[in-house]
């Protein structure tokens, strides 16, 4: 990746046209933190809270509506968060083509669309493609941090993410926060009217024990 330098204060937003290849996150930020990756940050309640409050980590954020994108930039701005990143983006292609193997210590996907019609439910984002990837660019001891409402999908998820990504499930000590504070906006309001929200976490296991892997206790639901 290249990016145009500049004196100024670095721009959050990627915009079309900065990128040659997948990202170079040392480039992108001006430094080796760990990088973690949001998938769908709506309005950027959570990148922005996570973002504050763990300036040692870089965060990039991937949401596919413009508006709600530079929503989440102007706030990152009058925070003066300098390790948030923002890209407008199809997750898919951004999973597929433009994370590095191995670069990424979490990825968070909080409330994907569940396209719930049956002829649409091709466009989740949870299919094996996509969960290979997730297995591929999550760095030894990476997690992926996961929620939904809709319990069908859920389930497929459970199903879909191991057999397809050698992922395992795990116990993040981070994530979730059972605050409002660690919470989507999406999230708030399916639980203010008494949603059931489905939780897992996934760890990619290639620094655990020979023989054993981590696993256990890595579901839970947060009720309304």
């Amino acid at each position: 990746m290249s990016i145009v330098a500049s004196s100024e204060s670095p721009s959050l937003e990627i915009l079309p046209g900065v990128l040659c290849g997948p990202f170079d996150f040392g480039a992108l930020f001006g430094n080796a933190h760990p990088v973690e990756v949001e998938i769908g940050i709506g309005k950027g309640r959570f990148l922005l809270t996570q973002g504050a409050a763990r300036p040692e980590v870089n965060f990039l954020g991937v949401e596919w509506s413009l508006k709600y994108l530079r929503l989440a930039k102007e706030r990152a701005q009058r925070q003066g968060l300098a390790n948030i990143r923002l890209f407008r983006g199809d997750a898919r292609h951004v999973l597929a083509a433009l994370l590095p193997d191995r670069s990424v210590a979490r990825v968070h996907v909080y409330c994907p669309d569940p396209w719930p019609k049956k002829r649409h439910r091709k466009r989740r984002l949870f299919t094996p493609a996509t969960a290979a990837h997730l297995g591929r660019v999550l760095i030894p001891g990476g997690f992926l941090d996961l929620s939904t409402d809709v319990r069908d999908y859920f389930e497929e998820i459970r199903a879909l993410v191991p057999a397809a990504s050698g992922l395992k499930e795990g116990v993040d000590p981070l994530f979730p926060i059972e605050s409002a504070a660690g919470r989507t906006s999406y999230e708030e309001k399916y639980l203010l009217v008494g949603k059931l929200i489905h939780r897992a976490t996934y760890v990619r296991p290639d620094d655990a024990p020979e023989g054993r892997a981590p696993g256990g206790g890595g579901v839970r639901e947060s009720p309304g």
